[in-house]
């Protein structure tokens, strides 16, 4: 049940572990016959849930997680209340993606199965999204939870032409809206525009980062 609703403005974060999903399905079919017969619990399943709880650690604060989605956390920051400007907000997804490497280092140096699919865990990368928009927001369950056209394309952003222009690497994809209102500087960023239906085109930058 909702406690309390209200509308805003602010930024909004996604952070999403590519290749998650095609990971998981490839573990689970290597080790079909365990599952099965309920005998154990693939190590890869609790090393991706720390994956995901680092990513939680390094966004919140400054911003105020939403939701976990699966393979990917969703924040928001309300207008006002996000001191990052200029290249900081750079300098924080950067951060963001670093402590994110160290972290998937270590899942693959505990990792104690040597099978084809979970030694694979190695090639999940992350990716950002970052829009500015308005939102309705409805507490739910303790949690606040995000709706509204900009939510929704913050979230269609997750599903883009990025790695024609860059191929598989980790990035950022912040949206022109983000980029002025958060005086990032983008004159090294690539341009890049997304079509989805039932919204007008969006302009926006792509920052990748190189692996450590």
């Amino acid at each position: 049940m909702a406690a309390t609703s209200g509308s805003g403005t602010g930024t909004l974060l996604l952070a999403d572990i590519s290749g998650y999903t095609a990971f998981l399905q490839a573990v689970a079919e290597a080790h079909a016959e365990d599952l099965r017969a309920g005998r154990f619990v693939p190590e890869a399943y609790p090393l991706l849930t720390s994956l995901l709880d680092g990513v939680v650690d390094r966004i919140a604060p400054p911003f105020e997680v939403s939701e976990v989605e699966g393979d990917a956390v969703f924040a928001f920051a309300a207008e006002g209340s996000l001191a990052l400007r200029g290249p900081s907000v750079i300098a924080f997804l950067a951060g963001c993606y670093q402590a994110y490497r160290a972290r998937l280092q270590k899942a693959m140096d505990v990792m104690p199965c040597a099978c084809d699919a979970c030694s694979s865990i190695g090639g999940l990368e992350l990716k950002f999204v970052v829009h500015r928009g308005t939102y309705i927001v409805q507490s739910i369950a303790g949690r606040q939870s995000l709706l509204g056209p900009d939510v929704t394309v913050a979230h269609l952003l997750l599903k883009n032409h990025v790695r024609d222009l860059i191929g598989r690497v980790a990035y950022a994809l912040l949206t022109e809206s983000a980029v002025t209102h958060l005086e990032v500087p983008v004159d090294h960023a690539l341009a890049i525009t997304e079509e989805y239906e039932h919204f007008p085109a969006i302009r926006g930058y792509v920052i990748p980062f190189p692996p450590n």
